[in-house]
């Protein structure tokens, strides 16, 4: 931190005080420019103090974070260096060197120089985080990128990224010891396979996962997961027929006869109508219902304010981009129409709940209508409409449903979403660790015998 940023000083040094020919000063002086390029490659290239961590991205993180903090402490030892040089006269050799005006341009070389140095170590710092910090949004990244070149404004910006970096890093580091701790312990290996069922509007695709890191997970600790492979734009009765088909199958390869259902949004209401409705509650050992609309989405009492004909011509247009996409028979506007509060209503008298299942529910909520860029404009008008508690399309109470167990949400400002409680976007945020949640909720399921 003193001595690198200063090789223009050593090289001067050289040049005005030893006694050497040209070829002299070039045997000293080409060691120090091979010594100053390949110390600064190897710490651009591995950060000192890395520690063993489970994934070459969390490597790449931790050294951006170390970066950010060797930059912060150069800047403060060379402001020092510079302040005791001048208080101590120090900066005589330079000027005597040939004259005082040479000697005062090679100053600011050497000041120049030692900008060059470390704003390039803050530039490697900022691409690593920027690249892999699971806890920035693309818009987050965006404004950064544009912001991060206007002074004053970077330094609170470099300390934004340091922060976020510092808690991915002791989430990562504490879900790393995790995984260390339970190694071997099968804390997900239920009685029966988890078949999970996504929302309206996806799709089970190969190549992204609607459920994230979350299944991967499970897996590792024991689990059995299989997917539901309903349509995205299926109604409630299309998809349960869908459903019921894969459950068999799922049955059939396990030599089982249950299955354990985690269901998010939409799912949900076709898991009920595939318990209850076509009658398999013999072979549905328990649902978990994730976001679920069971009383109806606010956002649908707001859109069916619509013109009729406007909402059928919309809902013709998904309909025919999701045939694309693999859908055989999408409806989007009765799948739609079935989130209202009154078909929920009249749906959850004509199928009420079975004995023999065991029911359980969870909700999330966001804390400001902008929390999720995502779903800002729907959040906000569900907070418009009143729905103050919602996670930006299900208010906390219509997810309830048989044994409610907990509303998730973060410490920080922006809560958690809708999509969050899947791990839509992949990232982490502070006070929740949506992968560790889906570990307890499968973890208890397994303990109570499912």
């Amino acid at each position: 931190m003193i001595l690198l940023p200063h090789i223009t000083l050593f090289i001067a040094l050289i040049v005005n005080y030893l006694p050497l020919n040209s070829f002299g000063r070039i045997l000293l002086i080409l060691p120090l420019v091979l010594i100053y390029m390949i110390t600064c490659t190897v710490i651009h290239i591995m950060p000192f103090g890395l520690r063993q961590l489970s994934t070459f991205r969390l490597k790449i993180l931790q050294g951006g974070r170390y970066l950010l903090r060797f930059c912060f402490w150069g800047f403060w030892i060379q402001l020092a260096f510079y302040l005791l040089m001048e208080a101590l006269n120090g900066w005589n050799f330079m000027t005597d060197f040939r004259d005082a005006e040479t000697g005062i341009i090679l100053i600011l070389i050497d000041l120049i120089f030692c900008c060059v140095h470390f704003f390039l170590f803050l530039l490697n710092a900022c691409i690593r985080i920027l690249s892999t910090c699971r806890r920035l949004g693309v818009v987050k990244r965006l404004l950064i990128i544009l912001w991060l070149w206007i002074p004053v404004l970077n330094l609170f910006l470099l300390r934004y990224l340091g922060r976020k970096a510092r808690e991915e890093m002791d989430q990562e580091i504490c879900r790393f010891e995790n995984r260390k701790e339970r190694n071997g312990q099968m804390l997900c290996a239920t009685r029966y396979p988890l078949v999970l069922l996504h929302g309206i509007g996806f799709r089970d695709l190969q190549y992204f996962n609607y459920w994230g890191r979350i299944p991967k997970e499970l897996a590792a600790n024991g689990a059995v997961v299989y997917y539901g492979h309903q349509e995205a734009w299926g109604t409630i009765e299309a998809n349960a027929q869908a459903i019921k088909a894969t459950i068999e199958q799922v049955m059939e390869e396990n030599h089982c006869d249950k299955v354990n259902i985690i269901a998010h949004s939409k799912g949900g209401l076709d898991a009920r109508y595939l318990i209850s409705g076509l009658h398999m509650e013999e072979h549905v050992a328990s649902l978990t219902t994730m976001s679920t609309p069971h009383q109806g989405s606010e956002l649908l009492n707001l859109l069916n304010r619509l013109p009729d004909g406007v909402y059928r011509f919309v809902a013709s247009l998904f309909d025919a981009n999701y045939r694309k996409l693999g859908d055989t028979a999408p409806d989007c506007y009765h799948a739609s129409k079935q989130l209202s509060a009154d078909f929920c209503k009249e749906f959850n008298e004509k199928y009420p709940d079975s004995p023999k299942v065991y029911y359980q529910s969870y909700a999330s909520v966001v804390k400001s209508a902008l929390g999720d860029s995502l779903l800002s404009i729907p959040n906000l008008l569900m907070f418009l409409a009143g729905a103050s508690q919602n996670d930006g399309l299900v208010t906390v109470e219509s997810a309830k449903w048989g044994n409610f167990k907990e509303t998730f949400v973060s410490t920080g400002r922006r809560g958690i979403s809708h999509g969050d409680m899947i791990d839509l976007k992949r990232e982490d945020y502070k006070g929740f660790d949506v992968i560790e949640a889906y570990v307890k909720i499968v973890k208890e399921l397994k303990e109570m015998g499912y």
